[in-house]
């Protein structure tokens, strides 16, 4: 399968997973795990599941993006911190890893920036506001539908480059908007 088969595969077994009662994060998870050898059992889908609806229907950040960044995370996330012996070093150096350039950051802040791009919001209160009376009704479940087909479409495309490539991407918005640059701080949380 080409790359961007792949791609297309993950979208449509995520579109369709939601037809077959998974929630919106787990739609993802069990897509990227189903198509992309991840090192994880199929089971590991399971830790998506309490991120459905903005985490346990709570109406934060968008299940779809949370599924996207755990199935990214399946594939390119850290699986252990630096090595050293002095704490400090490490804990610098671990920085450099996610705050860097490539780093870490750069590569999941990607997803909930592209999704905002085109839906305007990224909380599931926000996104779903117009079917509160009707919550799952055909037109929030096809709505949904499409977000989640959105989402899985970024995470395939990240997960299936290059992690250097993605991760070397400037920010979009992040926590401080701090010009593309967030101020790294030491244990004691003062500036570095």
């Amino acid at each position: 399968m080409t790359r961007d088969e792949k791609i297309e595969a993950i979208k449509q077994r995520a579109r369709k997973n939601f037809s077959l009662g998974y929630n919106c994060a787990e739609c993802i998870t069990e897509a990227v795990i189903a198509i992309v050898d991840t090192g994880f059992p199929p089971e590991i889908r399971k830790v998506a599941t309490g991120f459905g609806g903005g985490v346990g229907l709570y109406g934060d950040t968008c299940g779809a993006i949370t599924g996207a960044v755990l199935a990214v995370g399946l594939v390119h996330g850290r699986e252990k911190l630096p090595e050293g012996t002095d704490p400090k070093e490490v804990a610098k150096k671990s920085g450099k890893q996610l705050y860097g350039e490539p780093g870490l950051y750069r590569l999941f802040n990607q997803i909930p920036n592209r999704i905002a791009d085109k839906y305007g919001k990224t909380c599931c209160r926000d996104l779903a506001a117009k079917w509160r009376d009707q919550w799952l009704c055909r037109e929030h479940a096809l709505y949904c539908r499409e977000l989640i087909t959105d989402a899985a479409g970024i995470a395939a495309e990240l997960i299936l480059t290059h992690w250097q490539d993605s991760a070397s991407k400037p920010f979009g918005k992040n926590v401080e908007n701090l010009d593309q640059k967030p101020i790294a701080c030491d244990i004691a949380g003062k500036g570095a």
